[in-house]
């Protein structure tokens, strides 16, 4: 779960967010990820940013108000 405040969603939020989700997705699955960008000649990093962004789609999140 992801506690955030409801007042606090800037940018800087959202690029922590961001950090956040792509270690998590590196540390899961970067062998695999590496690999099918080496095989299919995409760009690791940005692979890396999609699945980061389809990541964010799985955490829960709690908002405070």
């Amino acid at each position: 779960m992801v506690y955030l405040n409801y007042n606090n969603l800037d940018n800087e939020t959202q690029q922590k967010l961001m950090s956040v989700s792509k270690e998590d997705v590196e540390h899961k699955f970067g062998n695999d990820l590496k690999k099918y960008a080496k095989e299919n000649h995409i760009n690791y990093d940005t692979l890396l940013d999609e699945e980061a962004m389809r990541n964010l789609y799985s955490y829960t999140f709690i908002f405070n108000l």
